[in-house]
């Protein structure tokens, strides 16, 4: 499983042959890709805010999953209907991978964040075999937290049925977890790899991302914690 950060909480994700995009925001100070340049068979959207979608219709190609809400959004405003509408709880067998839809503590207004709901919000696990009560030490698993504050759904539902390898936990504080508590995430969901998200991008999610790691050992947890360059590409079996 191949994972890409463009900044803000964009993500590309390989699995097998299959191609993720999450969040499509490509208008952060991380990235230098150029959107036009990715070709993802699926995307996957956590929430409706503007700094999620903003970009969704340069991949008028791709496969859209986000909840019902959010997905008859994209077929009325964007003329996007290659869409699958889900809810929480629910999983999904998407090429090489299964994709289940896990809560997220947020708001969830479409476009500026007053508007029309889109649902409840949401945060993405990605594996690359079917999640089963019965652990499959061979399977890879990440984690998408979406914009959420912390929650216990982490620890009793996430960590403990899904089990996934890595985490990416937003951290900017303000309008998500800060430092604090998300290396309190990453010690509930058990994961051997944390990375940090949602950071920088604007004056009020300015943070000393340092203060994340110094968080995470305070905590106990054994993640190694992995801060990304923008547009930095990782092997995550290599890091497991």
């Amino acid at each position: 499983m191949e994972l890409t950060w463009y900044g803000h909480s964009t993500w590309g994700v390989t699995v097998g042959e299959t191609d993720f995009l999450i969040d499509p925001f490509f208008d952060n100070p991380f990235t230098d890709t150029d959107p036009e340049e990715l070709n993802p068979d699926h995307v996957l959207l956590t929430h409706g805010h503007t700094d999620h979608i903003a970009d969704v219709d340069r991949f008028r190609g791709a496969h859209f999953v986000g909840t019902p809400e959010l997905a008859g959004y994209l077929t009325d405003e964007y003329g996007i209907e290659d869409t699958t509408g889900m809810n929480l709880g629910g999983t999904v067998e998407l090429g090489d991978a299964y994709v289940t839809m896990v809560r997220a503590d947020h708001s969830n207004g479409i476009d500026t964040g007053y508007g029309t709901s889109a649902g409840m919000p949401a945060g993405y696990v990605i594996s690359d075999t079917k999640p089963t009560q019965i652990a499959d030490e061979d399977s890879t698993t990440f984690y998408h937290a979406g914009d959420t504050s912390l929650q216990t759904e982490m620890r009793d539902v996430t960590a403990t049925f899904l089990e996934p390898d890595a985490a990416a936990v937003p951290v900017g504080d303000h309008f998500t977890m800060g430092p604090m508590q998300a290396a309190v995430a990453v010690d509930w969901l058990d994961v051997d790899v944390a990375f940090p998200m949602h950071y920088d991008t604007f004056p009020p999610i300015e943070i000393d991302v340092e203060d994340f790691e110094r968080e995470v050992k305070a905590t106990g947890s054994q993640a190694d914690v992995h801060v990304l360059d923008g547009d930095e590409t990782v092997d995550l079996e290599e890091l497991l």
